[in-house]
Order: structure tokens, then C-alpha cells, then sequence
């Protein structure tokens, strides 16, 4: 299974050194070029439009990112109609194969995403400073698939200063925190629409013909006890007061 999509936003944010909230963005197609550079380090990221905000710039960063694949030999097909229409699914499974490859791929060392972005580019929210993937005093480069970190130089304030800063990290995080339960409940919300569309799929499928319910290895039974298997110490809540059995038990 991939990285969840605040892993992904993690890592991508501190590769980056930019202030991305939604794996969306991404359908932009400008920070999957960043990515890519990161690895080749040769994309013209000069004509990369990091201030694109319509379907025909996606596509102009796009061109850049499958130039990329034809020249390094990627064969990872880039479904670009799906991807800049910004749908989270899409988006996300591309950006976890991405993660993947960058794992396998990225060659250490430093990465200074500020200095190879253009100079008129969105301004990130993260402190200027080349991405490393050393750790210690020492220079050498990293174990390949480790998250770069860095940290941001300290800071001297006033006092006043200083609670005004605190205050507006509180509502900055709060705000981020508002921003992660809304796509946590978007992500639930998705999986659960799937998961109710196969069981339905599945009751047609034995009402049209009953008997195949019957057969223990078939393909029926083996997806019913996966939708309604559950963890160890679960319990299926109580949805109102005075349900019966027969209540759960009854189909539509």
C-alpha cells in the first residue's frame, strides 16, 4: 500500500520547500515536474508555469513532464486528461507512484528546489535552503528512499513579536487542521461509495442467480468476506436506539 495522502504532502512540502495542503495541486502538473527534476535534475524548469491556473497551462507543464519520461526512458504512461481536471484519486495514485520511483531513483545528495524554480514562481511558505538527504556532520549522501529534511534557521523576536507569531501559528494550524479532517472525511466518504457499490453489485449478482451464493470458494463469498470482515476488538456501532437483528439483517 502507498503513502497516505498527508505522508505525500509531508514529503513533498519539505522536497519542495513549498506550502502544498492538497494533493490536487499536484494536477497542476508543476510540482510532478519538480519532482522528476529532483531526480534527472536537467528539466527546463524555467518554462515550468508555477502560477498556472488554467487547463492550458496544466497542459504546457505536462509537455515538459512527458518529455522528460520519453528522454530518461520512464514507461509509466502520464494520464494527463485525467490529472488536470485535479480530482484527488487520480492525483493521488500518481503522485504515490511517483513517490516510488523517486525512492528508487533519487541519486542524494542536495537539492536545492529554490534556487531551480523561477525567480517569478508562488513563494513558498518554507525558509530558503537546499534540500539534503545526509544526516550528521557527515557529506556523503544519504541511503537512498529517505525523506529530506531540513530546518529552518532560528529566528530572534521581541516579545511582542514573539506572541504575535505564536498567535498566527495557532490559527495557521488550525486552519491546517480543518483543511486535513475535510479531506480525511472526502477520502472516507470516496471508499465508501466503492465499497457500496460492490455490495450492490454483489445482491444483484445473487439475486439473478441465487445458487452462486452457495458455493463456498467461489468468487461471490470470497468478496463478501473481505467487505465484511473486521479487526480484531471492532464493534459495529449502535445506529439507533431500539434497532433489532432483523433490522441489520434486512436487504433492499
Amino acid at each position: 500500500m502507498g503513502e497516505s495522502r498527508q505522508e505525500l504532502l509531508s514529503w513533498l512540502n519539505t522536497l519542495l520547500q513549498q506550502n502544498i495542503t492538497k494533493v490536487e495541486q499536484c494536477g497542476t502538473g508543476a510540482p510532478l515536474c519538480q519532482i522528476y527534476d529532483s531526480i534527472f535534475q536537467d528539466l527546463p524548469m524555467n518554462k515550468v508555469k508555477f502560477n498556472a491556473n488554467t487547463e492550458y497551462e496544466y497542459l504546457h507543464n505536462f509537455k515538459i513532464l512527458q518529455n522528460c519520461f520519453a528522454k530518461h526512458g520512464v514507461e509509466r504512461p502520464v494520464p494527463v486528461q485525467n490529472l488536470i481536471k485535479c480530482k484527488m484519486q487520480d492525483n493521488l495514485e500518481f503522485l504515490q507512484w511517483s513517490k516510488r520511483y523517486w525512492d528508487q531513483y533519487y541519486p542524494g545528495g542536495d537539492y536545492d528546489a529554490l534556487a531551480r524554480r523561477p525567480r517569478n514562481a508562488i513563494a513558498p511558505a518554507a525558509q530558503p535552503a537546499a534540500v539534503s538527504r545526509t544526516s550528521g556532520a557527515g557529506t556523503g549522501p544519504a541511503r537512498r528512499g529517505t525523506t529530506p529534511t531540513t530546518a529552518p534557521p532560528a529566528r530572534r523576536t521581541g516579545a511582542g513579536a514573539g506572541g504575535a507569531a505564536a498567535s498566527a501559528a495557532v490559527v495557521q494550524e488550525n486552519t491546517m487542521l480543518k483543511e486535513t479532517l475535510q479531506g480525511l472525511e472526502r477520502e472516507r466518504d470516496f471508499y465508501f461509495s466503492k465499497l457500496r457499490e460492490i455490495e450492490v453489485l454483489l445482491q444483484h449478482a445473487v439475486d439473478a442467480d441465487p445458487e452462486i451464493e452457495k458455493e463456498e470458494d467461489g468468487l461471490i463469498k470470497a468478496i463478501q468476506a473481505i467487505l465484511y470482515s473486521t479487526e480484531e476488538g471492532f464493534e459495529i456501532p449502535v445506529e439507533a436506539e431500539g434497532g433489532t437483528p432483523q433490522d441489520d439483517q434486512e436487504t433492499f
